[in-house]
């Protein structure tokens, strides 16, 4: 499955695999070079408060690349090997992108093991993923125009809703993740689907297991309890697809634009792997735009002058939002497994090995970055970031969360100008090697002058708007 689910364990019973993997023998603790072995220790300390130091300390040491053993994984840190390895679809695969960082309880993995969702994106690799690829490029508007033109009314409606709902609650201290930042990209993406507003609370419940139970450190019973909702979940999504099939397709969703190019043919996609997408989707497509929202506001609300700029003049906030994209990325790390020998940096890691490409410290790298630790929204060296990925696996929602984030935060910011943190706020994350996602961002909500007229949106951007 997508998930990393065929029902094959990797030797060891260490993690769960799918798709082709190397035939040489998996090694969970390979002969490593004692400079280069070290602890990640993502799930506690200061990587849960300043993942940044962590960063520089990888960035910092001789060794290019490093044996993380307490993940049993290789890291990659500098920028041009985690985009090498990006690039390099025949020595990185996929195929363990979505299988659990950690050995599951017996009891959880039995549920895991019913899973039955064929990979389609995240896990999957060629051909498969050339043929998914192209059924989504053909069926996810994932252009500029194309985003602007199909999603931008529904996006603004969302926005002008969940902003209203806020400015309402005047003088009052309002959590932005579950408010505003969190919500607002889950309703997004369950219209683009076609999945009714009653449903959003059980899939964001879904969604954040889903993240909990591969990338973070669940205790047993939590792992059964997610495992299950993961299952639940998925036959969620089989239902939902079967029952558009069975119906009229000649809507504007996602999902039945996937089943008209389907076309009844299943050497063009399988129902399931309809399902599978809409699975994917329904995590992809909101939890990565509700980080940038997250690490957005706080870079805007915490450092004076930021936030005000934002209200006064909105033409900087696509270069403000670029600059947060790399600055803190929604996801700090990603993972690959070597389907051969691969020498990089002038280490070679053993096939069969899970590789952590460390996308937050290859974007302070000061190789690559000017003052990589200086949050600049005007540097020249900003596209360079990889956090929508780089290559064949380039995330497909980039133009989507771009969107969504420069109208969420333009709107409220005029809105509410006066929008503050409280005081002593201090930013903390949820344990996660993957997916960087704050606890909690309050904030007090000052209308400190009447809203405006609704800007315009800068000059140069295409604008779709409701009839």
């Amino acid at each position: 499955m997508s998930l990393g689910v065929t029902g094959q364990l990797i030797p060891g019973g260490r993690t769960i695999a799918t798709g082709a993997l190397p035939s040489e023998p998996y090694d969970s603790a390979p002969s490593v070079g004692q400079e280069a072995a070290m602890e990640l220790s993502p799930f506690a300390g200061t990587y849960l408060t300043d993942p940044a130091a962590v960063w520089r300390d990888l960035l910092d040491r001789p060794e290019s690349v490093h044996y993380a053993e307490d993940l049993g994984m290789w890291l990659i840190s500098r920028h041009e090997h985690v985009r090498q390895a990006f690039g390099d679809a025949d020595s990185f695969g996929n195929a363990l992108t979505l299988a659990p960082v950690y050995e599951m309880c017996p009891e959880a993995l039995a549920i895991v093991m019913r899973l039955d969702v064929p990979p389609t994106t995240a896990a999957a690799d060629s051909p498969v993923h050339t043929r998914t690829r192209r059924a989504l490029r053909a069926t996810f508007a994932n252009t500029g125009p194309r985003v602007a033109a199909q999603y931008g009314p529904m996006v603004r409606r969302r926005v002008d809703e969940l902003v209203g709902t806020i400015t309402a609650r005047r003088g009052e201290v309002v959590d932005l993740i579950p408010e505003f930042t969190a919500l607002l990209p889950l309703l997004v993406v369950l219209d683009i689907l076609g999945v009714p507003d009653r449903d959003t609370a059980r899939i964001r419940q879904w969604a954040d297991g889903q993240i909990a139970l591969v990338w973070g450190q669940p205790d047993p019973a939590e792992q059964v309890r997610l495992a299950q909702g993961l299952l639940d979940f998925w036959h969620y999504c089989q239902d939902l697809v079967g029952r558009r099939a069975e119906g009229d397709l000649d809507g504007d969703d996602f999902i039945s634009r996937a089943l008209r190019y389907r076309d009844g043919d299943d050497e063009v996609l399988t129902v399931d792997e309809v399902a599978s997408m809409a699975f994917n989707l329904l995590v992809a497509g909101h939890e990565t735009t509700a980080g940038l929202l997250a690490h957005g506001l706080e870079q805007a609300l915490s450092v004076p002058g930021r936030w005000e700029r934002i209200a006064d003049d909105p033409a900087s906030v696509p270069a403000f939002l670029e600059e947060a994209l790399r600055f803190g990325p929604a996801i700090d790390g990603w993972l690959r497994v070597t389907l051969r020998p691969v020498t990089i940096g002038g280490v070679t890691i053993p096939a069969g090995q899970r590789c952590l490409l460390l996308i937050g410290a290859a974007n302070r790298d000061p190789a690559t970055f000017t003052g990589p630790d200086r949050f600049d929204p005007d540097r020249g060296d900003v596209k360079d970031h990889l956090s929508f990925g780089y290559g064949p696996h380039f995330c497909i929602g980039a133009a989507l969360a771009r969107l969504e984030a420069r109208i969420a935060l333009g709107r409220l910011a005029e809105a509410i100008p006066g929008l503050r943190l409280v005081p002593g706020h201090v930013s903390a994350y949820k344990p996660n090697v993957a997916f960087r996602a704050h606890r909690a961002l309050p904030a007090l909500v000052d209308i400190t002058s009447a809203p405006r007229e609704r800007l315009e949106d800068p000059p140069g951007t295409i604008t779709a708007r409701a009839a």
